[in-house]
């Protein structure tokens, strides 16, 4: 939610798809429930086009989660290319922006596969806690897995340690230790704790719009720049992915 906001404000075409039946980055970002939603996407029932909501940043429009989410992967149980849903829904807006986010839910169901299959590349936020470390080592299997066999262009675009506590040594082990292990896709900023970054979603906006000058958005500004710097080395010639 905050960086598709960060993106918006350098005046890049962003898209956020919201599929994670919680709808936390919906209503974050302060988009209202909808009576259509990512899952009329999902099963085709609408284009992707007709279900994305305006914001109040002008560059960044929200596919919003709904309650029908929830039943969604058992339903697609059975469904034909069940995996690939999002990705055919994402082919037809492609061209409309420069970047589209899809924020997945905190589980490697369905939903999160699809988005797998959809994506050039993954971005991981990491809390700087123990437990956390081992979901990414699960994480990173799974991309190897979905790149094997569904999709070969999907890359780890980088880790972005959250939540971290400059006072609180087992921090500073943890990012310590994912950079070790992960070097340059570790991105240098760090995202901290912070009283204006928790409260911005309670009061449905961005913490840029919230309160830009605190160090949360200041945070999330700076991890946007390194993923543009990124690409404009790797596409110089190019618009964003």
């Amino acid at each position: 939610m905050n960086l598709a906001a960060s993106f918006a404000v350098s005046e890049r075409r962003t898209l956020l798809i919201d599929l994670d039946p919680q709808a936390n980055a919906s209503s974050g970002i302060g988009v209202a429930p909808q009576a259509t939603h990512v899952y009329d996407a999902l099963i085709g029932r609408y284009p992707l086009k007709d279900v994305a909501q305006p914001t109040e940043l002008a560059f960044l429009r929200v596919v919003p989660s709904g309650p029908d989410l929830v039943g969604a992967e058992i339903e697609l149980v059975g469904a034909e290319h069940r995996e690939r849903r999002i990705e055919r829904a994402v082919a037809e807006v492609r061209n409309d922006y420069d970047i589209v986010l899809i924020d997945c839910p905190p589980s490697l169901g369905l939903l999160t596969l699809n988005a797998l299959t959809a994506a050039d590349s993954v971005i991981v936020p990491l809390q700087a806690e123990y437990y956390a470390l081992e979901g990414l080592a699960r994480l990173l299997d799974t991309i190897e897995l979905v790149r094997s066999n569904l999709n070969p262009r999907l890359v780890l675009e980088g880790v972005v340690l959250t939540m971290m506590d400059a006072r609180n040594n087992l921090s500073r082990q943890v990012a310590d230790e994912v950079r070790n292990h992960l070097g340059d896709r570790v991105f240098t900023t760090e995202i901290p704790r912070n009283v204006r970054l928790s409260e911005a979603p309670s009061h449905g906006r961005p913490a840029l719009l919230y309160d830009v000058r605190s160090k949360g958005s200041v945070a999330y500004l700076r991890v946007a720049e390194e993923i543009l710097r990124r690409h404009a080395a790797t596409h110089p010639a190019g618009g964003d992915r």
